[in-house]
């Protein structure tokens, strides 16, 4: 279980990645569709799929002369499972611990004479 959490969890690390997985919510796609909104080359997006195909996350099938790709949610299930037994502690409320490390954080104004 832990190897193919390991390779969801990397999957789901690059931006790229999840935004190709939301544009699959949506509906299967040509890799070319996939590409298109993406400043990068068609083997680089090509890569980006292969990845997210060893995680599970989808499928790819040749129809015709067109590769297309499909959401398999099934995959985040158990990375789901797994998530879920965090889920018996309270929220936290990521907006305002964000808020409070940018006060922190925040350079401190120098005193002009």
């Amino acid at each position: 279980m832990s190897d193919r959490l390991d390779t969801v969890f990397a999957a789901l690390a690059d931006p790229t990645r999840r935004r190709i997985l939301s544009m699959l919510l949506e509906d299967d796609m040509a890799v070319t569709d996939v590409a298109h909104p993406f400043e990068m080359s068609l083997a680089a997006i090509s890569k980006h799929l292969v990845i997210l195909t060893r995680a599970g996350l989808i499928s790819q099938e040749k129809r015709g002369r067109v590769k297309w790709c499909k959401l398999e949610p099934d995959a985040l299930r158990e990375a789901s499972i797994w998530m879920q037994a965090f889920g018996q502690f309270d929220q936290f409320d990521l907006d305002g611990f964000e808020r409070f490390l940018e006060q922190e954080l925040a350079p401190v104004p120098e005193d002009k004479p």
